[in-house]
């Protein structure tokens, strides 16, 4: 039993470290410390970051499988590149997920998943409060998903949970934009609203305005971005 709890301690920590090191590598891709094509070396990131190459190969998995990097066999890891017309539509289609998520929600969320959104909730205000966007982000994650779990559609939480994981660092990015924090948690309390009001409609709307950047917002999201994305021309965009 002591050895068990022993193997269950050890890997723990290990995933611990994973996680540590793929949010890590994650954050300097987005933020522009490694460019779009170049390759990740394994043993300059095991030195850099004090570790064996094990932890480092499988942080660059998982990071693979979020599509920020693609692994070539026999070549390495390089980093995907992501332009801003690319970036505008997983957006588009993140927002569709997310209102066809919260229509249901309204129609489906029983007592208990109402409590545990606005329990999130809670937890996304306290870090708003004290101005800790890492903090924010975490509760903010767990709203989301909490959402998609409402949908009491199997399916669409699972393809809304993938997506989600593939935009979790530019999610987390846009947070870096002024008043980004307080805006973001408004506009969740006014989703628990509708949500509480049975009104699939409102709570459509309001969750994907809350999710599709345009105008302004959409101009200081890609300042807090920019490092991490591909530029393209102007009339690329729509």
């Amino acid at each position: 039993m002591k050895h068990e709890m022993n193997e269950a301690s050890r890997g723990a920590i290990k995933q611990s470290t994973v996680e540590r090191l793929r949010e890590t590598i994650e954050q300097d891709i987005v933020t522009g410390v490694y460019t779009p094509g170049e390759r990740l070396d394994e043993s300059h990131l095991a030195a850099r970051h004090k570790v064996s190459r094990t932890p480092i190969r499988e942080a660059l998995m998982q990071l693979s499988a979020m599509g920020l990097v693609r692994i070539v066999p026999h070549k390495g890891t390089f980093v995907n590149e992501v332009t801003v017309t690319e970036l505008i539509g997983m957006f588009e289609v993140m927002g569709e997920l997310e209102g066809m998520c919260a229509r249901l929600a309204a129609r489906r969320m029983t007592p208990e998943q109402i409590a545990a959104l606005e329990t999130a909730q809670a937890e996304c205000r306290a870090a708003c409060e004290e101005g800790t966007a890492d903090a924010y982000y975490y509760a903010n994650e767990t709203f989301h998903r909490l959402l998609y779990e409402s949908s009491g559609n199997s399916y669409l939480t699972k393809i809304s949970n993938a997506l989600h994981t593939r935009l979790k660092p530019y999610r987390r990015l846009q947070l870096r934009a002024p008043g980004r924090l307080s805006k973001s948690a408004d506009e969740h309390d006014a989703v628990i609203a509708a949500v509480r009001a049975r009104d699939p409609q409102k709570a459509e709307e309001l969750i994907k305005r809350h999710i599709i950047v345009q105008g302004d917002t959409f101009s200081d999201f890609l300042l807090a971005i920019s490092p991490g994305i591909t530029p393209i021309a102007a009339n690329d965009v729509g």
